[in-house]
């Protein structure tokens, strides 16, 4: 019986999402109108081509609203903090969307402030990590709550920088939830299971308009809001059942820690400024060599939508082997360090792959000779020449 309750609740969760994206979507040129500094699609980052809606976040918050309210444990006080300390990092990110400029800094302040809240209120943080020697330093709990923050705040940020391509965050918020929800089921933590599988909910009613034909996005309020509460509830779910390693559940956010630590060596080892934003992140030169390998120039429609498809599934293996080794935290740690050698490996070798396909149709005859020792700024230059022309043309 409560398994039908729960059910009907999480449909009416998608249900919520679904409804607001659309009246969003409908309203998109009142919208783009009223609240909108305009040029978000001629922005360095933009991978589409029209302006377009940037307030997925306030459907999904709605309907994770509801659902958290309807499925929460009254003698459970962490999702009524959780929503709690939502507040300032949506309201952030949405005055964003809405034209009203914030800084990145802002923003990294606002999630600091969200994750301040919920840590002041329930009083967790990462505790242990399930390595030998590391835990000793997670027994200092100043140090502790400066990691927890850390992490918490970045990955705001880092589920901003993935929001790239139609459906790919929300994709890997799904698969990421789905871990979470996963893990909890097998420890008995029905409660955090009810939490992601709300989140869960809200994310599909928001990418049925997101993917494949992009007519809304996550926006800054969106992509704060979900990155706010995946790592949260990854960080309750392993305060509350010490038996999870921790290390493991940090394998289920590998993907978006990947990218964004990766865009901050490379942006420092260019000179240039680790906010500045550019067309270099992994599913950007995806879609790009996709573009180039496979016929897709001039067709941004589907290779935008088809880089999602092709990605999600490298997106999921990091979370199957931390849902695999949730007890094993060396198994957890060797399976971190052999990704990380993997993803830098996939990166160079796409980064070769689109060099190579440029040199060999002419298009940026000023590449270098070698695919593999290509820089990365004078591929970023050429990307960002080439759709220069083709904003023109259009």
């Amino acid at each position: 019986m409560l398994i039908t309750i729960n059910s009907l609740i999480f449909l009416a969760v998608f249900a919520i999402s679904w409804s607001v994206n659309t009246i969003t979507v409908m309203s998109g040129p009142w919208i783009l109108k009223r609240f909108s500094r305009g040029g978000d699609h001629l922005a360095v980052q933009s991978a589409h081509v029209n302006p377009t809606p940037r307030l997925g976040g306030v459907g999904i918050v709605l309907a994770v609203v509801t659902g958290f309210v309807l499925l929460g444990d009254p003698s459970d006080s962490f999702w009524l903090a959780l929503l709690v300390s939502l507040a300032p990092v949506f309201l952030a990110g949405l005055f964003e969307d809405l034209g009203f400029y914030i800084s990145p800094r802002g923003r990294l302040l606002a999630a600091l402030v969200s994750g301040i809240i919920l840590l002041a209120t329930q009083q967790i943080w990462i505790t242990a990590i399930g390595v030998p020697g590391v835990d000793a330093l997670f027994a200092f709990a100043p140090f502790a709550i400066v990691v927890t923050l850390i992490w918490s705040t970045g990955m705001c940020h880092a589920f901003n920088l993935i929001d790239g391509v139609n459906g790919f965050a929300g994709a890997t918020g799904v698969v990421i939830g789905a871990g979470l929800a996963l893990v909890s089921w097998w420890v008995g933590d029905t409660q955090m299971l009810a939490l992601c599988g709300t989140v869960i909910a809200a994310l599909i009613g928001f990418q049925l308009h997101n993917w494949p034909k992009g007519r809304i996005f996550l926006g800054d309020g969106g992509a704060y809001s979900v990155g706010h509460l995946l790592v949260w509830l990854g960080i309750a779910l392993v305060a509350r059942n010490p038996e999870v390693a921790g290390i493991s559940i940090a394998l289920f956010y590998f993907w978006p820690v990947a990218d964004t630590l990766w865009a901050i060596y490379r942006r420092r080892r260019s000179g240039r400024r680790t906010d500045q934003p550019d067309r270099m992140h992994f599913h950007q030169l995806v879609m790009r060599t996709l573009e180039i390998k496979f016929g897709l120039r001039g067709k941004r429609h589907i290779s935008n939508s088809l880089t999602s498809f092709v990605l999600t599934p490298f997106v999921g293996v990091p979370i199957a082997l931390g849902v695999l080794f949730y007890r094993a935290p060396l198994l957890g740690l060797a399976a971190m360090v052999a990704l990380s050698v993997a993803f830098v490996f996939m990166y160079l070798r796409i980064v070769g792959l689109v060099s190579y396909g440029r040199k060999s149709e002419e298009v940026a005859p000023e590449i270098v000779e070698e695919p593999q020792t290509v820089d990365e700024p004078e591929i970023a230059a050429v990307v960002a020449k080439e759709d220069s022309h083709r904003y023109a043309a259009e």
